[in-house]
């Protein structure tokens, strides 16, 4: 995901997107418990992602305060 598709959302569709990188990430990683991962770098952008995501997260909530 990039910054500018992140800049691009608002707050709730912010926390709409975090919940769903962690629900895939949570999948990939009970993939690579049972051994079925196919891409195991997918693990570490969707890892990534997520911490942009909540940087902007937290970066809304600074502003409006």
């Amino acid at each position: 995901m990039k910054v500018n598709e992140i800049k691009e959302l608002s707050a709730a569709e912010l926390e709409d997107k975090l919940a769903e990188l962690k629900q895939e990430l949570f999948n990939l990683r009970f993939q690579h418990a049972v051994n079925q991962l196919d891409n195991p770098m997918r693990m570490k952008a969707v890892k990534k992602d997520i911490a942009r995501v909540k940087t902007f997260i937290r970066k809304q909530e600074s502003e409006t305060l």
